[in-house]
């Protein structure tokens, strides 16, 4: 059974650092591409931040430069650091496969940006 588990979110000011990590269970994690996506309140869910089987990443427009996706196949974990957080960051966060496995998603861990 495909399991997710996102942490690491928090209250933050502006020009701050978080960095959020997902732990992957269930599925054969070293072969999927997997992703940092979030979502703000009444807004949809898009993704931040992709990072292929191969490693290979990709970013928004918005959080480059700024965000660094990554993984670990042994520990079947993937982390976002963020830095330089701005107030439009402010979302939950979720990873997941890209594309979708499936319709399962985790709960999320909130990111708030705010002075």
């Amino acid at each position: 059974q495909v399991q997710l588990v996102e942490s690491g979110g928090g209250l933050v000011q502006p020009g701050g650092s978080l960095t959020l990590s997902c732990a992957a269970s269930g599925f054969s994690f070293s072969h999927y591409d997997m992703a940092w996506f979030r979502q703000a309140p009444g807004k949809s869910r898009d993704i931040v931040a992709r990072i292929g089987s191969n490693g290979l990443r990709d970013y928004a427009d918005s959080v480059k430069g700024r965000f660094t996706i990554s993984r670990d196949n042994v520990k079947n974990t993937v982390v976002l650091q963020m830095n330089m957080l701005k107030v439009e960051d402010s979302a939950v966060y979720y990873c997941n496969s890209d594309p979708l496995m499936n319709t399962y998603w985790g709960q999320g861990t909130q990111v708030t940006v705010s002075s």
